[in-house]
């Protein structure tokens, strides 16, 4: 199976369903099955996530509003496999750009297969929508009960999982 390593708050944001585009700057054309393995790195403020991406992913995760903190998440798994989605499309994040009516938020387009698509909300947030870059959408995610430790690797790398994962 494909396997992606993701920084922190992100691969538990794709895990829990709330993050449904990864956003990279180079496409794939692979589709199917993709474990989302938390990278190892530790979540810090002075370099990512921006505060307010850091306060939103808190939120949603369900951390109570006096820890919304790096500290807090830094308490999610890294290290590890926590999920398992299918990768299903690679949207190339194309240069038009809106504001949503009534001003809810921006939205971004994005092209595909002869497709077009607009992404907005908190999807705006928790990726890098510059035009040029490449939205991978993930679905039928599945996290695990319990995290499997393994090293993560750059770009997309192979991993077997063991026989039996059990989903949450």
């Amino acid at each position: 199976m494909k396997a992606i390593t993701l920084w922190q708050p992100w691969a538990s944001l794709v895990a829990i369903g709330a993050k449904k585009y990864e956003t990279r700057s180079w496409a794939t054309s692979y589709r199917g099955p993709i474990a989302i393995h938390a990278a190892t790195k530790k979540p810090h403020l002075v370099a990512y996530p921006p505060v307010d991406v850091a306060i939103r992913s808190a939120e949603v995760l369900g951390f109570p509003a006096d820890i919304r903190t790096v500290d807090a998440l830094c308490s999610l798994p890294r290290g590890c496999v926590i999920a398992i989605a299918e990768l299903v499309e690679c949207w190339k994040i194309v240069d038009r750009y809106y504001t949503v009516y009534p001003k809810v938020g921006d939205a971004r387009c994005i092209e595909a297969s002869g497709k077009t698509g607009n992404v907005e909300g908190d999807e705006i947030l928790f990726g890098n929508w510059t035009p040029g870059r490449y939205a991978w959408q993930l679905e039928n995610v599945h996290q695990l009960v319990t995290p499997i430790e393994v090293k993560g690797h750059q770009r997309l790398w192979n991993w077997q999982p063991p026989e039996e994962v059990q989903y949450a």
